[in-house]
């Protein structure tokens, strides 16, 4: 199964005689609460999961979005009427970062049935609804591990050993910025790899064809060669995970990222352009 849908199959299964479990994660990196702009129109039957309190557990030594408990992350599906068995479409506000983490998480802990609206909101031409949907409670139960993890260590070995993809913006990569970050750089050995080059203008993912080019060119051209993902804090990387997954390859998120790396003072930086 593709793990992305496009808005016109989205309206066609929600229709049919099994419509999916809709999610809404429409979320930015230090902008204002998506609650808001789902409570003013939505997909309707969308059930709205908040990034920051439902995906992540409390930012600290794991990094800003460590993985959240997955006892409480299935309490949360659940509630949001995510069953087992069901078909389940998350979708942001057209980025596809939230989405895509939305995604992670439940292929991570098992769901098999789980895709993400291409384009997001913004590729939606159907009506929007304001009332708030109240589903039936769901039985899905979080088995994590069904998708590759790594730990620093992990990533710091495969930076060596495989393909390490940083995911965030190349100038954070070099350390020419570092807004939200303690320093700036990248783990050594790691290929820059911005997320925003999975995308075109209308930020729907490029072909498959396309993705699988990129990153063969990245490095990862070679069956054996395990490739890795991070980025500031666990939630872009998820969205090159899935670019990954589109393109025919199995990328192992670093969920503490960047966030979790660069915090601890003991961990080498590189800077500039090249993986070092």
């Amino acid at each position: 199964m593709k793990p992305i849908i496009s808005a016109s199959e989205c309206a066609s299964e929600s229709a049919g005689p099994r419509p999916p479990v809709l999610l809404d994660v429409r979320w930015q990196l230090g902008g204002p609460h998506g609650r808001p702009d789902y409570e003013a129109g939505h997909i309707p039957g969308a059930v709205f999961v908040d990034l920051d309190a439902e995906l992540a557990g409390p930012a600290g030594d794991g990094g800003r979005h460590p993985l959240p408990d997955p006892a409480e992350f299935g309490a949360v599906m659940r509630r949001a009427g995510v069953g087992r068995d069901s078909s389940v479409i998350v979708y942001d506000g057209g980025q596809s970062w939230a989405a895509a983490r939305a995604w992670w998480l439940l292929r991570w802990t098992g769901h098999r049935d789980v895709r993400v609206l291409d384009g997001g909101l913004a590729a939606w031409t159907g009506e929007l609804s304001k009332e708030i949907p109240a589903p039936a409670e769901g039985d899905f139960v979080p088995a994590p591990g069904a998708l590759p993890l790594l730990d620093a260590d992990g990533a710091a070995a495969l930076a060596r050993s495989g393909l390490v993809l940083d995911a965030r913006a190349a100038e954070r990569y070099r350390g020419d910025v570092e807004p939200i970050d303690r320093v700036g750089g990248h783990i050594p050995g790691a290929v820059s790899a911005p997320t925003v080059e999975n995308v075109g203008e209308d930020g729907r993912f490029l072909p498959a064809e396309s993705l699988a080019s990129r990153f063969f060119e990245l490095g990862a051209s070679e069956a054996a060669v395990e490739v890795g993902v991070y980025c500031g804090s666990g939630v872009s990387g998820a969205h090159e995970v899935l670019a990954l997954e589109i393109a025919g390859f199995t990328g192992a998120l670093y969920a503490g990222s960047w966030s979790q790396w660069s915090s601890d003072e003991s961990r080498p930086v590189a800077t500039g352009p090249d993986p070092q």
